[in-house]
């Protein structure tokens, strides 16, 4: 099943680039303000990396990109390590919708065998959309080089995995550094073959599921291709262009954190929220959270308790303190309702709110969903509330977070959710540890 090897990790000099100063989120949440505030924190941030910009109007920028690594490599503000490493990495955080708790996530850094998804080894969750491969191909190709990682998972509900790093963390760390959003980065190499091998012989009957990074494992997959077609040969198998660069978390860690995304709907022609409410009445046990638009935190215990006993979700709309509560008939069928699939994908809150609200009643197609026509994801509770006091929109629908448990069985089932079903926080930097793809390399 799942094959991890160790690979030359290429990490920014400490003494020259601080962690601080350089890592970026992944580069399909940096709008173009972050962008910049990102570029002009420090002369080497990674945001010059993975959303590049050419060098004179009009001029090319992902060659740009691969002008500006290859300076660093040279001038030795990126080195790349002597010996192959698997890299243990931590983060530590904290969010307003885990109620200011420090949470602390593990997981690893290594090079993976690429598997097109129908093989059953690497599993999605979400379905992707064109033009963020074609940009990210045009970036892979370039540069040869992956400057971020996938976040997939696995199970190991024994731990083993954890255990192979005990003594990697008891030594300094090679990168140690916090990003903007308040999240610190620690990260420490694992060179000892035995205990490399020990990973290795742990993770190979065992899946590996996709959380974050859907658009870019397809890149990995299509940049293969082209490499080998390139050679004009078959690839070995050890290549390191069959070998995709992944951060993999244990499901079973309790800080492996999934937050809500929220629904918030404007720019409808005659809408009431009346009217959809009343129409929703021959779906939904509707009940009402007082105050609800008012206190996230009782208006999320309210969703909660609700989407343990059946699929549920809340509204708020301007002008109003109190919430709806939408909990799905008990006596529904689902497929008499015009909503068809493995009961592990319908079966779900964010699924039924896009099947039998967004769809059906009031009339916002997969297309306008995708293009975000009338619709905006928000991924905190507090933003979404007051996007509603201060009417920014004319409904917005407030979830509870989907499970892991539910992510891995949607998989399992090979379906895929609804766009912006799952939020996993915090995201993995950018620019932590890079690597090259050259066809000639073996790894393993």
């Amino acid at each position: 099943m799942a094959e991890i090897a160790p690979f030359r990790g290429i990490l920014y000099d400490p003494t020259r680039a601080p962690a601080s100063q350089v890592l970026a989120p992944p580069y399909d949440v940096i709008d173009a303000e972050e962008r910049a505030q990102l570029a002009s924190s420090h002369p080497y941030n990674s945001v010059r990396l993975i959303l590049p910009e050419a060098e004179t109007p009009g001029g090319d920028k992902y060659a740009a990109a691969r002008t500006l690594f290859d300076q660093w490599l040279a001038s030795g503000v990126l080195r790349r390590d002597e010996r192959p490493a698997i890299y243990r990495y931590h983060q530590i955080f904290t969010s307003a919708e885990l109620g200011g708790q420090t949470v602390t996530r593990r997981g690893f850094i290594a090079a993976v065998r690429l598997h097109a998804f129908e093989e059953g080894v690497i599993m999605p969750h979400e379905r992707t959309l064109r033009g963020p491969k074609i940009d990210r191909l045009a970036l892979m190709e370039a540069t040869q080089a992956h400057f971020s990682q996938i976040f997939g998972m696995y199970q190991d509900p024994s731990g083993e995995t954890d255990r192979v790093f005990a003594d990697a963390e008891r030594r300094t760390p090679a990168l140690d550094g916090t990003t903007g959003d308040g999240t610190r980065h620690v990260l420490w190499r694992l060179t000892e073959r035995e205990n490399i091998g020990d990973l290795v012989r742990v993770m190979a009957p065992l899946r590996i599921y996709i959380a974050d990074g859907h658009h870019r494992y397809e890149t990995m997959l299509a940049l293969r291709d082209k490499l080998a077609e390139r050679a004009g040969r078959e690839l070995s198998s050890s290549s390191s262009a069959r070998f995709g660069t992944m951060f993999l978390a244990n499901m079973n860690d309790p800080g492996l954190v999934v937050l809500p995304t929220h629904r918030l709907i404007h720019g409808l022609d005659a809408f009431a929220p009346e009217d959809l409410i009343e129409a929703a009445r021959a779906f939904f046990d509707i009940s009402t959270v007082q105050g609800g638009a008012q206190n996230t935190k009782r208006l999320r215990a309210a969703i909660a308790t609700a989407s343990a006993k059946r699929p549920s979700f809340a509204a708020v709309w301007p002008f109003q303190d109190d919430a709806a509560l939408f909990s799905l008939k008990k006596d529904i069928k689902l497929e008499a309702a015009g909503m068809h699939g493995h009961p592990a994908l319908i079966e779900l809150d964010v699924s039924i709110l896009h099947g039998l609200v967004l769809e059906k009643l009031m009339g916002i197609d997969r297309a306008a969903q995708e293009a975000q026509t009338n619709i905006q994801y928000v991924k905190d509770t507090q933003k979404a509330l007051d996007l509603m006091a201060d009417c920014k929109g004319q409904i917005c629908f407030i979830m509870n977070p989907t499970r892991v448990d539910q992510v891995k069985a949607v998989a399992d089932a090979h379906e895929v959710m609804p766009q912006k079903s799952t939020y996993f926080y915090p995201k993995i930097a950018s620019g932590a540890v890079l690597r090259t793809i050259d066809v000639d390399e073996e790894l393993g």
